[in-house]
Formats: C-alpha cells, structure tokens, sequence
C-alpha cells in the first residue's frame, strides 16, 4: 500500500488548519471522501439525474440501473448472499431501528428480553429502550472485563428462555475492541436467538462475510466507509425481511393500494419508502470500487500495525492513560490525560491541525461504567501514517506544557 498516493486521492488534505497541515484522526466519527465520490455525486446531479424505480425514460432507468448496481457491489463486499438483502436507509441508526421496530412490532411482548453490552453505541440502546417503554420488554447489559472486552461467557450467561435478540457492536467506537460476533451468533442460533450487529466500525476496517459470520442483520454506516452522508445499508437475512412488516409506508414500498387494502412490494422495496438517496447511493458505488482497489485485507493488516505503533508511541508518554487493552483491536486509540479535560485536549491539538474527538462519543453508558465523563480519541483511516500519531504525540506534548503536567 503507497498510502501517500492513497491520501492524495482526498482533496481535504490539500487544505491548511491554522496554517498546518491538517492530520485528520477522526475517521470513527466520519471518514473523509476520495474524489472520484465528490466526482461522481457532482456528475449525478448534473448529467444523469432522475428519480428511481418510477418512470421509463431514459434518464430513470439509467439511474434505477446504477442505483442496483450499488446494491449488487455491496453484496459482493459482504459476501451476502442474496442482492436483496441489502437494504438502502438514510444511516445505520435508521437500519437498527428498522429492525428494533419492525421486530418488536411482530414478536416482542411484555417480559422478554433483549441482550446488549456495555460497550454500545446510543444507536444501539435507545431503539430498544423505546420497545423497553411502549412493550415492556427488559434490557440485559453484557459486561466488559479489565481490558474493556466482552467475552463469550458475558453474552452466555444472560441468556434466557425469555432472550428474543442479542444485538451487539462489531468494533467498540471507545475501547476498540473486536467482539467474537461469529461464536456470539453461533451460541443465540443454538438456542433460536437471532442476532444484530451495530457494524458501523466494522465495515470501514475489517474484511465482511455475512455467510460466514452468520448473523441475521448487520448495520453500515456507509459515510464511515468513505462515502456520502445520509446513507446507510441494512443487511438482514431474507427470511426476515420477508416475515418482518414494513417500516414505513409509501411510495415505492407497495404493490398495490386499493381502498379496502394494500399490498406491498417485492424486496427490499418492502423497505425503501419514498424518494431515496439516490446520488448518495450511486456515488457510494465509488466508495466500494476504492476499497476493492486498496483490498480490505490489506487495510486491516496496515491499520492495525499503525494501532500498535500508536499504542507503543502514547504509552512511552507520561501521563497518557489509553482507554482499554483489548487483545483483539481496531483502529481506534481513546485515551485520558492527567488533569486536562478531553475538550481542553481537542481544542489544543486542533490549533496545530490535529483533528480528534473528544467526548463520550455517544457511549454514556461505557464511559460511566468506566468512571470517565470524557475521553479524547484519536481514530485511523485508511490515509493516516505514523508521521499523524508523531505529531498527535507531540500535539499533546505541547498540552502537557500549557497545562504544566
């Protein structure tokens, strides 16, 4: 990987931060965007535009035939094994509430039980905290151990015979940690437990197989995958997208609507409701081809080796206390400093051109748990180099002196 000719292939980095060059570790929020995206949405617009799945010109179904397109290359990307089982929504919250929802509409009733882990995203919580007030269902909360993890037995030891959905984070957005979603998924489908996985860390750095993996919905962040905002994918098994009533109603979704009743539309239209994403849609085929380019193989392999050197270059540094020790990890590094609030840390290394986030990072429960109001964290992408966490090293340096710690 010539990861600087990757990293001029993004046309942010051609830009100053208070006149230094901008070192961006935020790519757990959101990644930045290779230009042949911010090319292809442009090209959309302005050349081929027109709303999908409706009309017979030329111009509709030219883009009905790049929107499919897109779904065709993200079932190859996971390795799903049906197209229609891809579903577009506007952002992975809306694939976990889709499900939480639609699941909880048909098949949750007062008592039963939902198992999540401490270490979920609020996406991941709330949707089930609202099943938790309307249906009276009762949430299970998986623990972390020392190193910030969640191990097999902590999933095992919660079930019950009232367990309906385990759902679960692929990669911890705080600790890093790589949850065993395969051996989670193994154990709930010995016992009839179906099971979600909040995927928006996973996909952008770890190689998919939803055959493999097993599990029976995985959600996607599509603008953590170097692709546009407002999108997301919903990967769900075609037996329940097909047992599942639909989320929304409206255009698009239906078959036939007649006064004394409606019939819906084949998948996944079942679940794509009204006007779609449509440009973000075909520019995330982009984002798709980029990352086939560069192999996602070898984008774990050179993210985690700049993990580990991350972690050897801040744990030499007096003061820097990373946030979890998981043995198995992805590429993020949050981290706490002796006396100096995390926004104080975010505010300081972004006068230098550093770009991390500093927070709870919309993970309240872990962060209690943890006895932590915020941490500051410092996430890779797929242009980042060891020259980043340098001068990130040598950023909280100069905080460290500003501070006198």
């Amino acid at each position: 990987m010539n990861i600087e000719n990757i990293k001029k292939q993004f046309p942010i980095f051609n830009n100053k931060v208070h006149n230094n060059d901008l070192v961006y570790l935020d790519s757990a929020n959101s990644s930045q965007k290779p230009q042949v995206v911010v090319d292809r949405i442009y090209d959309f617009y302005s050349k081929e535009f027109s709303n999908v799945g409706r009309s017979v010109h030329y111009l509709a179904v030219a883009a009905t035939n790049l929107y499919e397109e897109t779904r065709s290359l993200m079932q190859k990307f996971i390795n799903a094994k049906d197209p229609h089982e891809i579903v577009f929504t506007k952002g992975a919250t809306e694939a976990i509430n889709l499900v939480a929802n639609t699941f909880g509409q048909k098949f949750l009733k007062e008592g039963d039980e939902i198992i999540l882990t401490e270490l979920e995203h609020h996406s991941n919580y709330v949707p089930w905290h609202y099943l938790r007030r309307s249906k009276g269902v009762q949430i299970k909360f998986a623990e972390i151990n020392q190193e910030g993890e969640i191990s097999l037995e902590s999933i095992e030891k919660l079930i019950s015979s009232k367990t309906k959905m385990i759902a679960i984070t692929h990669l911890s957005n705080v600790t890093g940690a790589i949850l065993p979603i395969k051996e989670i998924t193994q154990l709930a489908h010995s016992k009839n437990i179906p099971v979600l996985v909040d995927g928006c860390q996973g996909a952008p750095h770890l190689k998919l197989d939803m055959q493999d993996i097993g599990c029976d919905f995985y959600a996607i962040s599509c603008h953590k995958m170097y692709g546009p905002t407002g999108l997301g994918i919903l990967y769900a098994k075609k037996k329940w997208l097909e047992s599942l009533p639909p989320y929304q109603g409206g255009g698009g979704m239906i078959s036939e609507v007649k006064k004394d009743g409606i019939t819906f539309g084949d998948l996944p239209n079942k679940y794509e409701a009204g006007t779609m994403a449509t440009a973000q849609v075909i520019a995330f085929a982009e984002s798709i081809k980029f990352l086939n380019q560069i192999g996602i193989k070898n984008i774990e392999k050179y993210e985690s080796e700049l993990t580990k050197y991350g972690e050897e270059v801040l744990r030499k540094n007096n003061s820097v206390k990373l946030v979890g020790n998981p043995k198995n990890k992805g590429s993020v590094l949050s981290f706490t400093l002796d006396g100096i609030h995390a926004h104080d840390i975010a505010t300081i290394l972004d006068e230098d051109g550093v770009a991390i986030r500093a927070g709870h990072h919309c993970c309240q429960i872990l962060h209690d748990k943890l006895g932590l109001s915020a941490t500051a964290r410092a996430s890779l992408g797929v242009y980042n180099t060891k020259s980043d966490i340098d001068k990130l090293n040598e950023s909280i340096n100069k905080c460290k002196k500003i501070f006198n710690k």
